[in-house]
C-alpha cells in the first residue's frame, strides 16, 4: 500500500508583514459548534478542562469499524473537508503516524484545536489545525514564525506557549503545542462570571506584563491579547465560599466559587503579532479591548497592548467585560464615561472614518447614539475608580492607579509593560503565592 506523503519543514524564517485578517482565538468555541462538543455545564469535577470533554457524535458500530481500520494501517480514510475548509476527523484516528486524536478541544474562525497522544514523546498536546483555505494558511505560518522567535528567546518557555512541532497535513497546517489548561475567559464563564481575588489577579496581571515586556523588547506587538488568549498553566482548582450578596446559609454550595490552584499563565495565539512599524493603521484588536487611537484611526504601536491590559485586569476584578458594545461612537462614549474625556488633540486628528463620531472638538455623544438602550448602557456605568472599589477590598487605591496608567488616552502617556511592572501594585509586600 503506497505511504501517505507528509510534508515536515524546517523551522524557518517567514515575513509576517502586516495584513489585515480576522481575529483568532484558538480556545473560542463557535456557538453552533457547542451542541457537538458535549460540554458537561455544572459538574463539579475539581478539574476545569473535564467540563468540556468534546466529542464528535457519531454511530458506534461506524465508530469501531473505523477505529480497527486505523489501527491495520495507521492512517484514517481520506475525507473531504466541510464547507467551510475544516479538517473533518473521528476520534481515534491518528493524524500522521505521530500522534493519536483524543478528543476537541475548541474551535474558531481559523480552525481547531484536537487534544492528541504524541507517540514519540509520550505526552498529551494540542494541536491546532488550520482551515485548508489559503489566508488561514499565511496567518498559521505567520504565527509559526513569531513562536520560533519567541522560543528563541524565551529559554525557560514560562511566557508563551510552547511550540512543539508543525506539519502540513492534507492541506492543513497543524501546529502541535503544549498542553494547558483553560483561557482565563472559560474560567470566569465555568464559574458564573464570578470575579478573581486580587492577590491572584496580581499574580496573572505580573506574568501577563513580563510576556508583554519580552514581546516587546523583541519588537513584537501582540494586537490581540483578551481573556481568551491568556491559558492557565494548570485546569486544577479549588472551591472557596463566597457569600457576597447572600443571605443563605454558608454550606448553600451555589455560593461558592472556584479559584485556580496555581497562579501560572501563558499567552498564546501569535497569529495576529506583527514587528513594530511606522504608520500602522489597520483594525487590530478583538472590539472589547481595542485602544482608542485604533478606533480613531491614528496610527498603533505597542501601546495597544497596554490598553488591552488595562481592560483585561479591570475584567478579572470585576468578572465582566469593560466595554461591552460593538460599534465604534458607543465604545468611546463608554470610555468617556469610565474615564473622562478624550483628549481634543486625538480628536481632531481622528482619520475620515472616525471624524463622524466628532463634532465641534467633541464626541458627538449623545446626539449622535443610534438608540436609546445605547444611551442607557453608556449612562450605567460606572468611573473606574468606582467599579474598582466594588469588588476589591484591599490594594484598590494602587490597582486604581495602576489602571489610570495603562487606560491613558494618549498612548505616548501610557505607561510601557517595564514601567507598569515597577507599579507598586507588584511590589513584594503585597504578594500572596498561590
Amino acid at each position: 500500500m503506497e505511504m501517505e506523503r507528509v510534508t515536515e519543514f524546517p523551522m524557518s524564517n517567514v515575513d509576517i508583514g502586516p495584513r489585515k485578517r480576522q481575529r483568532i482565538g484558538w480556545d473560542v468555541v463557535h456557538p453552533a459548534a457547542k451542541a457537538q462538543l458535549g460540554l458537561f455545564y455544572g459538574q463539579d469535577v475539581g478539574n476545569v478542562t473535564s467540563f468540556a470533554p468534546s466529542r464528535a457524535p457519531q454511530d458506534h458500530n461506524s465508530t469501531t469499524s473505523h477505529l480497527k481500520r486505523v489501527a491495520h494501517d495507521g492512517s484514517p480514510p481520506w475525507r473531504e473537508d466541510d464547507k467551510d475548509g475544516h479538517y473533518m476527523f473521528a476520534l481515534g484516528d491518528n493524524l500522521t503516524s505521530r500522534y493519536k486524536i483524543h478528543g476537541k478541544m475548541g474551535e474558531g474562525t481559523f480552525g481547531q484545536v484536537l487534544e492528541c497522544w504524541d507517540k514519540e514523546r509520550k505526552e498529551m498536546v494540542a494541536i491546532k489545525i488550520v482551515r485548508g483555505i489559503k489566508k488561514y494558511r499565511e496567518a498559521a505560518m505567520i504565527e509559526i514564525d513569531v513562536l520560533q522567535q519567541l522560543g528563541k528567546h524565551d529559554k525557560g518557555g514560562n511566557r508563551c506557549v510552547q511550540l512543539r512541532n508543525w506539519f502540513d497535513y492534507r492541506n492543513h497546517i497543524c501546529i502541535v503545542f503544549e498542553k494547558l489548561g483553560p483561557s482565563l475567559y472559560d474560567f470566569l464563564r465555568k464559574n458564573n462570571y464570578r470575579s478573581f481575588p486580587i492577590d491572584l489577579v496580581r499574580e496573572i496581571g505580573r506574568q501577563l506584563l513580563e510576556c508583554i515586556a519580552f514581546m516587546h523588547d523583541l519588537r513584537l506587538i501582540h494586537t490581540d491579547l483578551k481573556p481568551e488568549n491568556i491559558l492557565l498553566v494548570s485546569p486544577e482548582y479549588i472551591k472557596v465560599p463566597d457569600y457576597k450578596g447572600s443571605s443563605r446559609s454558608p454550606k448553600d454550595s451555589s455560593y461558592s466559587k472556584r479559584i485556580p490552584k496555581c497562579s501560572a499563565i501563558k499567552v498564546i495565539d501569535f497569529g495576529s503579532t506583527t514587528y513594530d512599524r511606522p504608520d500602522q493603521s489597520y483594525i487590530v484588536s478583538t472590539r472589547h479591548y481595542r485602544a482608542p487611537e485604533v478606533i480613531l484611526g491614528l496610527g498603533w504601536s505597542y501601546p495597544c497592548d497596554i490598553w488591552s491590559v488595562g481592560c483585561i485586569l479591570v475584567e478579572l476584578c470585576s468578572g465582566e467585560a469593560l466595554f461591552q458594545t460593538h460599534e465604534n461612537l458607543e465604545h468611546l462614549a463608554m470610555m468617556e464615561r469610565v474615564l473622562g474625556f478624550l483628549p481634543q488633540h486625538m480628536l481632531r486628528k481622528a482619520d475620515r472614518h472616525a471624524d463622524k463620531y466628532i463634532r465641534k472638538g467633541r464626541l458627538d455623544w449623545p446626539e449622535g447614539a443610534t438608540s436609546r438602550e445605547s444611551i442607557k448602557a453608556v449612562q450605567k456605568l460606572p468611573r473606574l475608580q468606582n467599579l474598582i472599589m466594588q469588588h476589591v477590598d484591599h490594594s484598590a487605591g494602587d490597582l486604581i492607579h495602576l489602571l489610570q496608567g495603562l487606560l491613558r488616552y494618549d498612548p505616548l502617556d501610557r505607561l510601557t509593560a517595564r514601567e507598569a511592572l515597577r507599579h507598586p501594585f507588584f511590589s513584594r509586600d503585597h504578594f500572596k503565592r498561590y
